[in-house]
């Protein structure tokens, strides 16, 4: 950061000035923060790839049947066989049911309306189930809806059933499933990543109320990014989601957390190298403010990177992860600065840096470390990547293809139970139908394709309506199985051979389609942010070797972090799947996050190389940074791990798969690998920049690996 701007933002009336902004910000965003789940989109299309035919067919559905209807089915069941008063109460519930029209139901009372004609009781072949299926339009509050219409229905079809099994499965079953789980996912995260932070902080810094300054900070920032991204999604057409806004939460902590580590500990040389704390702030912003500063830049260029993907729910995810990391730099260079000049040094007691007292990283742990490595880096590096290669091993077993809705919930929800039980008893499942909009010219011959389909069966009349008309069937297996997946595959092509222009959706069809644009978004979003970094780091560090390494490294970390989590996730977590955006998600957090450790290593050693040399800088800048790297992994490792405790499989396991290797790129990969190729490569690690040339006046002239040893800076 620029002298003069470090000077205003701690100067000393200056700082007042800051904190006078920060209050209206807070006061003014968070008003509007506090309406951001007003304007979430958890709708099917919020999360589609516009491209999708089943996309379309979403959007020429709503010709003939309302975008926010889903069935509900409700299934009784029997071992051994249904009495007739099983069948009885079964018909008098169906009645009940169809009753629901006009009912209201979400946070705007929105109407709820029974979309069609509610079918059953349907007894199975085996005389053990009967299933009952009713269309409910809920309106726009789509899933938010669907929680108290579906426990009403619960509640109906279980009272009096007499030992008899019930349970309300259907799209509308597991959207009242997945709305329970996200119920309260922001007061649950922001409560539970407050905790993690603050536990953390007071151990790194052993003092009672200096945590409490970066909380603090990070607390207004997320706020105020919660009011931005509220305007945009408002006004801006920016889609957002529950998933999209908890991850907000976690990153806006964690990420301006770590920032905060970082500026704090340099603030904290700076207190014992100068008498006015005003002087080291603005000497601690100027020397640390150009890392953290590239550091959030990185992370919001590699969000921004979302937008090339296909799927919506990854490219609304990019601005508002961006908006979140550039709203908490802000906070970090500004506020946090501001606040720790005006409490003084009294906020780092017992342990108060006093002028004129030694440096600690200079005899710490991380020196000791570098100490060691510095004997063989050779060794070390290649041992390192031997093993976190073996590590990688394990991403063959992943199974990214996608998660069913049974392994999405962890736990067994009702919804699941359901649709095991129409699974297990009825040939056709009309849980998820499969729709078809074709041209009325061709919709019998369509019809009659769809009919000699494979794995589908009971296609209905085609009903018409101007230049469209709609057909509807059901699947023979599981609506998020592979046979389905392979049967909606085969009826595209059937359907396509009689009219090209026809249209396959439905919910099966949603699901193949996200995860085809899933393998899509990796091959070209993973690739364009290992660009981007490499363009950061060439630029920050003036090199073209280290930033080739650094990227190396990072990968590897990715690898191994994918590894080691399939070996968890199978053995452990007992899913042997992920999601099929779950890669891309995983290396977006780790990358564009771990690349934060490497700019905050990599700048202090090439600070330090350009005064004593590059392998000498190598262990200055690992004893100087080793701690706070460490405790920023901390920070962000607690803080995505807080996603475990919500009990969805996805976010349970990004959490998991972020904190492993953020933990694994803190405390190996930047600390020792990097060091490792640092040393033993010396000054070619960074050519072709100056510091890459031998020759009088070199700093690294004539050194040698052996000679490098920790100087306190």
């Amino acid at each position: 950061m620029h002298r003069s701007l470090a000077n205003a933002v701690c100067g000393r009336w200056t700082k007042w000035v800051v904190v006078v902004f920060w209050i209206v910000a807070v006061v003014v965003m968070g008003s509007l923060g506090s309406k951001l789940t007003e304007v979430e989109n958890n709708e099917a299309s919020s999360w589609l790839p516009g491209s999708a035919e089943s996309t379309k067919a979403l959007e020429a559905q709503i010709a003939f049947q309302s975008p926010d209807t889903l069935p509900a089915v409700i299934v009784y069941e029997r071992v051994g066989g249904l009495t007739e008063a099983d069948s009885a109460k079964a018909a008098a519930d169906a009645k009940a049911f169809a009753a629901l029209d006009g009912t209201t139901a979400g946070p705007d009372d929105t109407p709820v309306t029974v979309d069609g004609e509610v079918v059953g009781p349907i007894p199975s072949e085996d005389g053990e189930a009967l299933q009952t299926y009713v269309p409910l339009d809920l309106g726009s509050d789509g899933w938010e809806a669907a929680t108290p219409v579906v426990e009403d229905m619960r509640d109906t079809a279980a009272d009096g059933a007499d030992g008899m099994t019930t349970h309300v499965g259907g799209l509308a079953g597991n959207a009242a499933d997945s709305a329970e789980a996200f119920a309260g996912i922001d007061t649950t995260l922001l409560l539970a990543t407050v905790i993690v932070v603050v536990v953390i902080l007071l151990f790194t810094y052993r003092s009672p109320v200096l945590w409490l300054l970066p909380v603090i900070s990070a607390g207004v920032a997320l706020t105020s990014a919660q009011g931005v991204i509220y305007l945009l999604a408002r006004d801006a057409g920016l889609t957002v989601n529950a998933q999209s806004s908890g991850i907000l939460t976690v990153l806006v902590f964690g990420a301006g957390t770590d920032y905060a580590l970082l500026l704090v500990a340099r603030y904290r040389e700076e207190l014992r190298r100068h008498h006015d704390r005003h002087e080291a702030m603005a000497e601690a912003l100027h020397r640390a403010g150009p890392a953290i500063i590239a550091s959030a830049g990185t992370v919001v260029l590699g969000m921004l990177c979302l937008l090339a993907a296909t799927m919506n729910s990854t490219q609304g995810l990019g601005p508002v992860a961006a908006i979140g990391v550039a709203v908490g730099l802000l906070a970090m260079v500004t506020l946090l600065p501001a606040l720790l000049v005006i409490v003084g040094r009294w906020v780092f007691w017992p342990a108060r840096p006093v002028e004129g007292s030694p440096e600690p990283t200079s005899s710490g742990l991380w020196s000791r470390v570098g100490t060691v490595i510095a004997r063989r880096p050779r060794f070390v590096w290649i041992g390192t990547t031997l093993v976190l290669g073996a590590m990688s091993l394990g991403v063959f077993g992943l199974g990214a293809t996608g998660l069913t809705a049974a392994e999405s919930f962890r736990g067994t929800p009702d919804g699941v139970a359901g649709d095991t039980v129409i699974a297990d008893h009825f040939e056709s499942n009309a849980a998820a139908p499969v729709v078809i909009i074709t041209s009325p010219d061709t919709a019998t011959a369509v019809r009659e394709a769809a009919a000699g389909s494979d794995g589908v069966t009971d296609p209905t009349e085609p009903v018409v309506q101007g230049d469209n008309a709609f057909i509807q069937a059901s699947l023979t297996s599981a609506p998020d199985s592979d046979a389905a997946f392979t049967a909606v595959k085969n009826l595209r092509q059937d359907v396509h051979a009689v009219d090209a222009d026809s249209l396959v959706g439905g919910a099966t069809a949603i699901n193949l389609d996200t995860r085809e644009a899933s393998s899509r978004d990796n091959l070209v979003v993973i690739p364009l942010i290992l660009v981007v970094v490499f363009l950061i780091l060439a630029v920050l560090l003036r090199a073209v070797v280290a930033p080739l390494l650094l990227i190396a490294t990072v990968v590897l970390s990715f690898g191994a972090a994918l590894g080691v989590s399939a070996v968890v996730f199978q053995y452990v977590f007992g899913v042997n799947a992920a999601d099929s955006s779950f890669p891309l998600f995983v290396f977006v957090f780790l990358v564009a996050l771990g690349i934060d450790y490497n700019i905050f290593l990599m700048t202090r050693v090439r600070e330090e190389a350009l005064r004593v040399g590059t392998r000498a800088g190598a262990l200055i800048g690992l004893s100087a940074t080793g701690g706070v790297i460490t405790s920023a992994g901390l920070v962000l490792a607690g803080t995505f791990a807080v996603l475990g405790t919500l009990p969805l499989t996805f976010l349970a396991q990004l959490g998991f798969a972020v904190a492993f290797g953020v933990l694994l790129d803190t405390i190996v990969v930047r600390s020792v690998l990097v060091t490792a190729l640092n040393l033993d490569l010396g000054r070619h690690m960074w050519w072709p920049g100056r510091l890459s040339k031998p020759g009088p006046g070199s700093p690294h002239a004539d050194e040698r690996t052996e000679e490098a040893t920790p100087v306190v800076s």
